[in-house]
């Protein structure tokens, strides 16, 4: 049996099991069978997607499964890469949640939705048709959507940011239908090889509307800017392992839709599609990383990050897309191979992030920057674990972005002699856009982590944590080592990607070697073996000179130095606003922070001050001028509407005879 179809077949079989299991098993083994079953049916799904990346393909017509169109599944390796990342994420997310869910979220509804939504991940890259992705598309927004409001009964925030999750994936999902409906009206029926076959032949007014359409509607799942106001709120409020899955995993999906549609279905375009994504995609990596670095809520932070990472990844389509056009295919692949390796890599590090911060919040209670500190003596692992997720997602080296960003960096600097007036405009925009988030996100985990577990507790969550369960901490390991092999052998996967762009792209793979990096076509090579061995041996260097070289007194116990004024208390430490309030200052004018100063006096006299409270926030800037306005008129017409229905059924039939009416003019008019 072909190795795609039967991981497939075999994931979809353990998904439905572990849906019926959680239905009918009893309370206690519920959490332990519903994580198993989503851990095996990841294991296939990569398995399906692994086999898919090395060049095995699968498609099946199923006409009796569904009217009128049937199901439709295909599988390449475009699929293959984001099957596999979500069966990746699956597994380590199936083996966290056995601890994490027996904490209140061991309910039928949520554990039966968790193997849904992990099955539906694994459906939607696999769908080869209209209806299919249709019908995938809505089953991964509805079982997540329970899932988001796992905990709406403990806080009122989780119902705010369900609606604001449900409204929005609703609308994107809206946006794709219209995009593929307008790409299929030519074609002889709905599979994806009827419309590539039509593609050719369509307007260029019918394929920009159809680009148009999918663009917003994937990029609302990928959470770019204007359309990310659900990803900051519903990631936070998820259940930990969930946020990892939506995070890591289903934003992906957004990509691979433009990847899918733009690139493969319809065949490039011309440039302004490309110069759009790319812009678009600078726009939400910046905005996104300045968000994330004045964040005091540690998953309100990563969910800002993920905004900034699509964003990156967006860049990279952008590009490869522009490329494409202007007929330089190998730094189109180049482009290509670079996105989809930060997919990867965004995807091992993010799930090691939230798994971490829910590894913090399983033990304070809390997910406040401003209320941790000293977990590192009280959570040794969770605090590795985060440091080295923190260091990943930090594009430094060895991190496991900074391959990713410097293939990307490559692929736009080598682009600049061939690019056009407009392209040389945009294209050292994205390079500036990729350098400023990769410092910014330097100094937004440098927060996180010091702020949040190094130095003295800040309250009494985190006075009194401890560990967590041994299935959390393995789920954390899983994803520790995924960031680690990708950090230091990413050439694991790098041909077998570059081998998908270079399909994709209609040239050879852009990327070689087995040791050292090798970029075919344009000069640039890299090691980053030889990289990590050079930093960890100039590390051995310095700490053994160290300890030669410094003299050996007497060791004596005192108390630290402080300046006369006595011990150090946690309320003398940096908090996460005080520490990102310089890079605030500097990004004022597109932060536009809003404080209040409230001055309370004396009774006796209004010239003696009793207190004073000072209160800064940074709200979402596009939120207040773009959101807020058309929820107030939404509002207003709520309201206007509600005048009309004043229960008189005389009323009402007026309205009807003049909607009525209004018909038959039109229709006389129209004739």
């Amino acid at each position: 049996m072909n190795p795609v179809e039967f991981g497939l077949a075999a994931a979809v079989a353990v998904g439905l099991a572990g849906t019926v299991a959680a239905l009918l098993v009893p309370r206690p083994a519920r959490p332990g069978v519903t994580g198993a079953c989503v851990a095996v049916a990841g294991a296939l799904g990569l398995t399906a997607g692994i086999a898919a990346v090395t060049g095995v393909t699968w498609s099946v017509h199923l006409p009796a499964v569904l009217p009128l169109a049937g199901v439709d599944l295909a599988v390449d390796g475009l699929s293959g890469v984001f099957l596999a990342v979500a069966g990746a994420v699956a597994v380590a997310a199936g083996i966290y949640g056995i601890g994490y869910a027996r904490h209140g979220l061991d309910g039928r509804a949520v554990q039966a939705a968790f193997p849904m939504f992990v099955l539906s991940l694994l459906l939607v890259p696999a769908a080869g048709g209209v209806g299919t992705f249709g019908l995938c598309w809505e089953l991964m927004a509805l079982s997540s959507l329970i899932l988001v409001l796992a905990e709406h009964r403990r806080r009122p925030a989780v119902a705010s940011a369900g609606l604001w999750y449900a409204v929005m994936t609703h609308l994107g999902f809206v946006a794709i239908l219209v995009g593929l409906l307008v790409a299929a009206g030519p074609a002889d029926g709905g599979s994806f090889a009827a419309i590539r076959a039509a593609a050719p032949g369509l307007p260029p007014a019918v394929a920009g509307l159809a680009f148009m359409a999918c663009l917003v509607g994937f990029g609302s799942k990928a959470g770019i800017v204007p359309l990310h106001a659900w990803l900051p709120r519903a990631h936070p409020e998820a259940p930990s392992h969930v946020s990892a899955l939506m995070s890591a995993a289903m934003v992906n999906l957004g990509v691979y839709g433009v990847v899918r549609v733009g690139i493969d279905l319809l065949g490039g375009g011309p440039r302004w599609w490309w110069l759009l994504t790319l812009a678009v995609g600078a726009v939400s990596a910046v905005y996104g990383i300045l968000q994330a670095v004045v964040a005091g809520d540690l998953k309100r932070l990563l969910g800002h990050s993920t905004t900034e990472n699509m964003g990156l990844v967006l860049v990279g389509v952008g590009a490869c897309g522009l490329f494409t056009v202007d007929g330089e295919a190998v730094l189109a692949a180049l482009a290509l191979t670079a996105a989809l390796l930060h997919v990867i890599g965004h995807a091992a590090f993010k799930t090691l992030l939230f798994l971490s911060a829910g590894s913090v919040l399983h033990a304070t209670g809390t997910r406040d920057l401003d209320a941790l500190g000293g977990l590192r003596a009280r959570m040794p692992a969770t605090t590795a674990a985060f440091g080295l997720g923190a260091l990943a997602a930090s594009a430094l080296p060895p991190g496991t972005a900074f391959v990713s960003e410097w293939l990307l960096l490559q692929s736009l600097v080598h682009g600049l002699p061939a690019a056009g007036v407009v392209a040389s405009i945009v294209l050292p925009l994205g390079v500036a856009a990729v350098a400023l988030t990769a410092g910014l996100a330097v100094a937004t985990f440098v927060k996180a982590f010091g702020v949040g577990f190094l130095a003295r507790p800040r309250g009494s969550g985190a006075a009194g944590a401890r560990e967590s369960p041994p299935t959390m901490l393995a789920g954390m390991a899983l994803a520790a080592a995924a960031c680690v092999g990708l950090a230091i052998a990413p050439m694991l996967v790098l041909p077998a990607l570059a081998q998908v762009a270079g399909t994709l792209t209609r040239t050879g793979p852009p990327v070689s070697g087995a040791v050292t990096i090798e970029l075919d076509g344009v000069a640039g090579a890299m090691s980053p073996v030889l990289l990590a061995a050079a930093l960890v041996a100039g590390c051995v260097v310095v700490v053994v000179l160290v300890r030669v070289s410094a003299a050996r007194p007497a060791r004596r116990e005192t108390r630290l130095w402080d300046c006369g004024g006595g011990p150090l208390t946690e309320r003398m430490q940096y908090t996460a606003t005080s520490f990102a309030e310089p890079l605030q200052r500097v990004f004022d004018n597109v932060l536009q922070p809003v404080q209040d100063i409230e001055v309370t006096h004396h009774r006796e006299s209004q010239y003696l001050v009793e207190a004073v409270a000072y209160r800064r926030r940074v709200p979402d800037r596009i939120e207040r001028r773009l959101y807020e306005p058309v929820l107030a008129a939404v509002a207003a017409w709520g309201r206007a509407g509600r005048r009309l229905a004043t229960g008189s059924v005389h009323l009402y039939l007026g309205f009807g005879f003049a909607v009525l009416c209004g018909a038959f003019v039109m229709l006389v008019v129209t004739r």
